[in-house]
């Protein structure tokens, strides 16, 4: 394997957990004997501040024939009084556009060593989540014209919501096709009781799973039904289909349940091979800098483009195999934190989790220059295949 991926770390904590992320490629590169050329590009808040542009032209050239695309995260308070078409946000809204991506993935786990991190009761978190989220990214509110006007003596807002049929059929169809992978069923979200763009979304959902994918049990569901269910049993889930508004909050909230958003991984895809692989946790200046940042979600990233758009299934499984030994074993960075366990620095734990994928004496070697865990993770890991 030789591939060429675009690396954009970005602002806030997105350096810091990108560079984990790179340094696991780095070790499965020479695990595998595979070679990844990792070209770095600027995006966001820190492109502005460079060159006046939230996506350099030569950025966007580069993403648009590398393999992949390796992301950290962009924004920030500083920039957020710039006019809402030069925000470091809308980067990735054109990378996505630009590069044809229409299905953001993301694989909801409930690590079972993190059980106590949930803010679920115990009892709910104990029976695990593993739900696929499948949200569209190219339609809705997000791509529509946004106007705010003077009318009556005061500022009037708008901001146009639509989508078309083939627009809702390929990301159904992207849906279905996970379900067809995983148990066969699916929850499509929406808001028909209100909104003209959710009934369209109802019916031509409804009909490409009477026509196309009559084994898949296809459920509808409102979306503060959904809401208040992932709160009360969100094991009942399998794959969910959302627009893209829609599935921006909702995935917020699924995220965190399972006890961070430091520990959740994602992908934006389009029709082919290329995709966004980045971490869901937000560029979060509050804590960019020390050092501290969770890098699970970044390399967990690197496994899901190993696997879905490199087809390299034994590779992301030994990144997935490297991050449960090291929880395993009882190290946590502080959102993930409990007795007993020992804390490490972002840097620490990218460390760790590329020596278990090297080999086992290399983490053991990176591990006896640490304090022992007195305990150690709540359950122990399944084995990775079965877990992701």
């Amino acid at each position: 394997m030789n591939a060429k991926i675009v690396v954009i770390k970005g602002d806030g904590i997105g350096p810091e957990t990108v560079s984990e992320a790179m340094r696991a490629l780095a070790v499965i590169g020479k695990r595998f004997g595979h070679t990844f050329q990792l070209q770095e590009y600027e995006a966001g808040g820190c492109a502005i501040a460079h060159s006046g542009s939230c996506l350099p032209d030569d950025t966007l050239a580069a993403c648009l024939v590398a393999d992949c695309v390796l992301f950290g995260a962009v924004g920030g308070p500083k920039w957020d009084s710039l006019p809402q078409h030069l925000v470091p946000e809308r980067a990735l809204l054109t990378m996505r556009d630009k590069m044809g991506l229409y299905a953001n993935l993301r694989p909801i786990k409930m690590f079972p060593q993190l059980y106590h991190a949930s803010p679920l009761l115990p009892q709910v978190a104990a029976q695990g989540i593993d739900l696929m989220l499948v949200r569209e990214l190219t339609g809705g509110i997000y791509f529509g014209s946004h106007d705010i006007v003077l009318r009556g003596g005061q500022s009037v807002a708008s901001d146009l919501m639509s989508y078309s049929e083939s627009e809702i059929e390929r990301i159904a169809r992207t849906a279905f096709e996970m379900a067809k992978k995983r148990h066969g069923r699916v929850v499509s979200v929406d808001k028909s009781d209100v909104l003209s763009c959710s009934r369209l979304w109802k019916e031509v959902v409804h009909r490409i799973a009477r026509d196309e994918y009559p084994s898949i049990q296809l459920t509808d569901m409102l979306a503060d039904s959904i809401a208040m269910q992932l709160m009360r049993n969100p094991w009942q889930f399998d794959v969910v289909l959302t627009e893209n508004m829609l599935g921006d909050v909702l995935s917020g909230e699924a995220c965190m349940l399972t006890g961070s958003i430091g520990m959740i991984p994602s992908a934006s895809l389009g029709d082919g091979t290329v995709g966004i692989y980045e971490p869901i946790h937000g560029s979060a200046p509050d804590i960019a800098g020390q050092n501290i940042a969770n890098p699970i979600g970044a390399i967990l990233s690197i496994a899901m483009m190993l696997r879905s758009s490199f087809g390299l299934l034994a590779e992301a499984e030994a990144i997935e195999a490297g991050v449960n030994r090291v929880l395993d074993d009882g190290y946590r960075t502080v959102d993930i934190m409990s007795a007993g366990c020992v804390p490490v620095s972002c840097s620490k734990m990218g460390e760790l989790i590329a020596g278990a994928i090297l080999s086992s004496q290399m983490y053991r070697k990176i591990a006896r220059t640490l304090p022992q865990p007195s305990v150690q993770g709540s359950k122990k890991s399944k084995k990775a295949a079965d877990f992701f």
